[in-house]
């Protein structure tokens, strides 16, 4: 069945009212809606429904980490599952493609799509389904997928080792004393979006200065929790980034210099990170990182980290 334009209604939400009609479906981050709205990291203007009648069969949101600022990820995309297809992905691509329209200034990137998961999403049929829907819609829209992650947790009981004493830890004195450091750890990063950064065309030391402004510098937590890993003698060997984002306790960032890898440091390194998280009272601590980088994925599990949702990012290049 081929849904008629004249069956779906597409529209923004008019106000923070309409939050219960934008939740008559659902996802694992509804429950941060509210506060988005409040804060200013999401507005009405950006939360998009499909309705047929009563009925949303579709829906969409944007979201900024500096509000008052434009859309920063497109990290809400649902569709009424119930329905077959085509008639589910035709109303998914209409509503994605009418609401960015309207939303996103033309000729203007279109920010990267986000989506958590279960970390088994493809042994459970319907599951896998519901994913590969959003997929193909994103796919039809133009978008590539760029990378799938792990989401990890450690919890507040697990084991933290103590500080073996291989390594010195001091803090971050500055943005240039954590920027000289991450310029080299870019080379041969397994971050897929490193390697998008570096393959546009930025150098390691504009890649670095990238990250920082634009993740780093936004934290609200203090600067005094970061952490550069030395060697005895004043060699730097990596750093960590442990942090509060708006919603979570974070590893923000963890990396090894080049000269310093398959060392093992990095245990030491995220043992830190972790330390200095728990003494602030944290109960958890959630960190990312790509499926593809088998060695950091073992050094979370080595310290007790639980995998316990995948996401998946998908971009549109620029034409």
């Amino acid at each position: 069945m081929t849904l008629a334009p004249s069956e779906l209604t597409i529209r923004p939400l008019t106000g923070a009212d309409e939050l219960g009609l934008f939740c008559g479906l659902s996802y694992v981050l509804d429950h941060e809606l509210a506060d988005d709205l409040s804060t200013g990291r999401r507005i009405p203007g950006w939360m998009w429904v499909a309705l047929r009648g009563d009925r949303v069969v579709g829906r969409l949101s944007w979201w900024t980490g500096q509000p008052g600022t434009g859309p920063q990820a497109l990290d809400f995309f649902d569709l009424d599952d119930t329905l077959a297809e085509p008639e589910r992905g035709e109303a998914g691509l209409r509503l994605l493609e009418t609401a960015t329209a309207a939303v996103l200034p033309s000729g203007t990137a279109r920010p990267e799509y986000g989506r958590f998961v279960p970390p088994d999403w493809r042994e459970d049929p319907a599951v896998r389904d519901a994913v590969e829907a959003r997929i193909r819609v994103m796919e039809a829209s133009g978008a590539r997928m760029l990378v799938e992650r792990l989401r990890l947790e450690w919890r507040a009981g697990t084991p933290v080792p103590e500080d073996n004493g291989r390594l010195v830890f001091r803090k971050v004195t500055d943005r240039e004393d954590l920027v000289a450091l991450m310029t080299p750890v870019m080379e041969g990063t397994l971050d897929a979006h490193g390697q998008a950064d570096l393959a546009s065309g930025l150098g390691t030391r504009a890649a670095a200065e990238k990250h920082y402004d634009e993740e780093f510098a936004l934290l609200k937590t203090p600067q005094e929790w970061w952490r550069v890993a030395e060697l005895p003698g004043g060699e730097p060997v990596g750093f960590v980034i442990p942090a509060r984002n708006n919603y979570h306790p974070v590893i923000a960032y963890i990396g090894v210099l080049p000269a310093h890898r398959g060392n093992g440091y990095i245990d030491d390194i995220l043992a830190e990170g972790t330390r200095v998280l728990a003494a602030e009272g944290m109960d958890h601590i959630r960190a990312a990182t790509d499926l593809g980088n088998v060695p950091m994925a073992r050094a979370f599990a080595r310290l007790g980290y639980v995998n316990f949702e995948r996401a998946f990012d998908m971009v549109w290049d620029r034409t």
